[in-house]
């Protein structure tokens, strides 16, 4: 279907290896219906146990999806191709979720965006010293898509609004300390690991806890408290005021922590941020991650097409200028009926179903 995933079986596992290294592995359609498809083989085949989810090579594990074919579709299109891209996405992202056999995710590399959804629904994550984990969608005028709503509101101390706000970057020690990942394993023994489960699919969560050193020290708990308290609130201004008040006190010597992150909020797009904690705080309250997903698929739909998604490409990735002109500028500009609008059913026809 496409070069740019091996698929294969070794025994009584599945193995799916992404194999886009030019472009860190970042999801196309066709790759995402190739993983589908494999999935649905593989689930019907009672030779197969368990699978193993990785990439072939490069510094990447996955990166994102396909961010020039978004663009394109919402300069050209209407949308129309985007939106099929998101669809046919969450329904890999609800397959992966709901999957009946185990699935090991090695994140060992760029785990961002359409990487996260693809990898945190695996029961095993896999994270090394190469891990880089982040959702930095609200730089580019997107939110935390692929089921971030329901991963992210799960950390526990306002962990996934801190990052789903200021798109920070999490290496494989606090990706483990967090939750996002399960195990915490050298690079190195990467390969010595997967021959393993390859050999002895039933013995998959012993043979991940087996010792393999310690990990290094999970920077991010040193700041644990500082995002609990400042990212607190559900309302973004709230959040903006808390931090420039640790700014003007200097309050436990948190000033310079503070400023940076409210730094990095300045340079993200308004409507998303505040996208993103409405959807995070609906998705806490969800019983059912086909739910999420659909509250996911209504706001990517409406989101593709707004002004800060071309613009937000266009400043960071395209042009690599980094000043994107947002539209509304600012967060107070960015009102509840705009919001609202976004987050709003679409009509029956277009609104998302799993494949099952």
């Amino acid at each position: 279907m496409t070069q740019d995933v091996n698929i294969h079986t070794h025994g009584r596992v599945g193995h799916i290896s992404l194999n886009r290294p030019k472009a860190l592995h970042a999801l196309t359609l066709d790759m995402c219906h190739a993983m589908s498809a494999a999935l649905t083989e593989w689930e019907h085949d009672d030779a197969v146990e368990a699978v193993i989810l990785d990439h072939a090579e490069g510094r990447g594990f996955c990166a994102g999806g396909d961010i020039n074919l978004l663009r394109e579709s919402a300069l050209n299109d209407g949308g129309v191709s985007g939106r099929e891209f998101f669809h046919d996405e969450y329904q890999l992202n609800h397959q992966l979720f709901t999957y009946p056999k185990p699935i090991v995710a090695f994140m060992d590399g760029i785990t961002m965006g359409g990487g996260v959804g693809i990898a945190l629904p695996a029961k095993f994550r896999v994270a090394t010293e190469n891990t880089r984990f982040a959702m930095p969608e609200t730089g580019i005028g997107l939110f935390p898509d692929v089921g971030g709503g329901w991963y992210l509101s799960r950390l526990g101390g306002r962990l996934g609004q801190f990052l789903a706000l200021t798109g920070a970057r999490l290496d494989g020690a606090e990706c483990l300390w967090t939750g996002i990942a399960t195990h915490y394993v050298p690079s190195a023994m990467l390969e010595e690991l997967k021959a393993r489960i390859i050999e002895r699919p039933g013995r998959i969560a012993g043979i991940l806890s087996e010792p393999v050193g310690t990990p290094p020290e999970a920077r991010i708990e040193g700041n644990a408290l500082r995002i609990a308290k400042h990212f607190a609130s559900d309302n973004y201004e709230d959040i903006l005021a808390s931090l420039e008040s640790e700014i003007a006190t200097d309050e436990n010597g948190g000033a310079a922590w503070a400023q940076k992150e409210r730094d990095t909020l300045g340079t993200k797009s308004p409507q998303t941020c505040k996208v993103a904690l409405r959807q995070l705080a609906t998705s806490e309250k969800m019983t059912d991650f086909a739910e999420n997903m659909r509250m996911e698929y209504r706001i990517a739909s409406r989101v593709l097409t707004r002004p800060d998604f071309a613009e937000g490409v266009r400043a960071v990735i395209v042009d690599k200028t980094n000043d994107p002109q947002w539209d509304p500028p600012t967060p107070e500009q960015v009102t509840d009926e705009l919001i609202d609008s976004i987050f709003a059913p679409l009509p029956e026809n277009e609104e998302w179903k799993p494949l099952k």
